[in-house]
Order: C-alpha cells, then structure tokens, then sequence
C-alpha cells in the first residue's frame, strides 16, 4: 500500500483486530492472554506486560533477503531497530554445535571431519561461482535438472554434511529436496552467506521489538504519505454513488466516505 500511496493515491487501511501485523503480529502478555481466550488470566507474577513482545509466528530476517532489501528500499527502516542474532545450533549426536559463522569458526568446528569440510568448500566453491545464464560456470551440470543428491555424490558428500547443508544451511525440514532440481539448494547457500557476510557471527536479524515492528513501520511510513489506519474496525462493506462507483466503506454502523 505504500508504494500506492507514493504514486499518489489515498489508502485507508481497515484491521479487525486492535493491533498490527494480524497472524505475525507481537503482543504484550494482556494481548496475549486475551488473544488465546485467557483475559480473566493474572500475568502480574510476569512483570510489567509491556515488558513483553511475544511473537504469534516467531521467524528470523536473511540480512541479504528480499524482506531486508525491501525495508531498506522503501525507506521503513528508518522506523525499526534490529539486533543481530549472535548464532545459530544444531544437535549433533546429542551434543550442541554451533553452525560456523566465520572461517575461524569453521576451521574449529566438530560438526565435519578434516577431509569433510575440505570437500564442502569445494561445493561451497562451485555454488558461488555457479551462474544460472553463464553456462562456463556450469561444468556441465544444468542445475534446472540436475537433482541435489546428484551434485553431493559429484563431490562424495556423505550423509553427515549431507544433512548440515540441507538443514543448517538451505534451512530444509527435510530431505524431499534432495530429490529436486539443485539449483534452489544453490540460491538458499548463496543467500545463507552472503547473509553471513553482511554482518559477520550469523546470517539472521530480529527486529527489537518483535516482529510485529514491521507492519507498524509500514504503518508510519504509510502516513507520511496521507495513509489511514484504522484499528479495531472490522470491513463490513461497501457503499456505492449514483455513478455506479464505490463511494465509501462501512464499519460497525459507520461509514467512511471517498473524497
């Protein structure tokens, strides 16, 4: 709706519940008990309630994925503070790993063998250099067709890093992709550490006050440019003019007519 709205048109933005974000929003504990049908629930033995942000569907940011690109474009970010995340673990045979996040990190790490991460690097190697419209990249693998399984047995990748590029890496529940044409794999890899590389220790970034940060920043950058919000005002329906065309909208009894 911003970028509507920057082409010079008005939005209203109408939303049923009293707070942003819908299904991805953070709450405070009062939201959060009322939102699970516990209201009546005493969370003072929690602290103060907005000393929490509670996240409906917690999820980290890719430091170099679109979402990041696009707050950096539209400007949203002016209206946000992120950390970032210090690292990401796995389990291993019953021990915590954390997964590498620098090359030190990686040298050290007891999640691969010694010839192990020698034959990942060299995956790591031909997945960055790999370009989908420059075939001399390609060393005769289309990776449009060339299933995963195929390009870990090219490099006798066993299960081991198998299961640490496919999950730890490309971020996959589990391993139907193996089965898949490789080169969405290639893209998660690249994305993953060129994440990385951003900001070094990890890929990932969390707004500071939870995820329901962003729809609000949208929010306030939405109003620069004449938006509406209006919260607690469920959709009930349209109004039409003589002429055949909308008119205003309707809420609760009320309408809000077009200008």
């Amino acid at each position: 709706s911003t970028t509507v709205e920057t082409a010079g048109k008005r939005v209203l933005h109408m939303d049923r519940n009293g707070y942003y974000g819908g299904a991805c929003a953070s709450m405070y504990l009062e939201q959060l008990f009322e939102h699970f049908g516990k209201k009546d629930c005493d969370s003072s033995s929690y602290g103060k309630s907005r000393n929490w942000n509670v996240d409906l569907i917690p999820k980290f940011l890719m430091a170099d994925g679109v979402l990041v690109k696009l707050l950096i474009y539209t400007g949203v970010t002016r209206y946000l503070e992120f950390k970032q995340v210090d690292g990401s673990y796995v389990v291993k045979t019953g021990k915590v790993h954390k997964v590498p996040g620098t090359e030190t990190e990686a040298l050290s790490s007891s999640l691969m063998g010694f010839f192990e991460k020698k034959r990942f690097r060299n995956l790591l190697q031909f997945a960055f250099k790999y370009e989908e419209g420059d075939p001399q990249t390609h060393e005769g693998l289309d990776l449009t067709k060339v299933p995963m399984v195929q390009l870990y047995e090219k490099y006798n990748l066993d299960t081991n890093v198998r299961d640490f590029v496919g999950h730890s890496i490309a971020l996959y529940r589990d391993d139907s992709y193996i089965t898949e044409p490789a080169l969405a794999t290639i893209n998660r890899m690249k994305l993953y550490f060129n994440s990385i590389a951003k900001y070094q220790k990890s890929p990932y970034l969390y707004p500071l006050y939870g995820l329901g940060e962003l729809p609000q920043g949208f929010a306030r950058l939405s109003a620069i440019y004449g938006g509406t919000y209006m919260l607690n005002k469920p959709f009930e329906g349209v109004t039409m003019g003589e002429d055949g065309n909308v008119n205003g909208v309707t809420s609760e009894g009320e309408t809000a007519s077009v200008k």
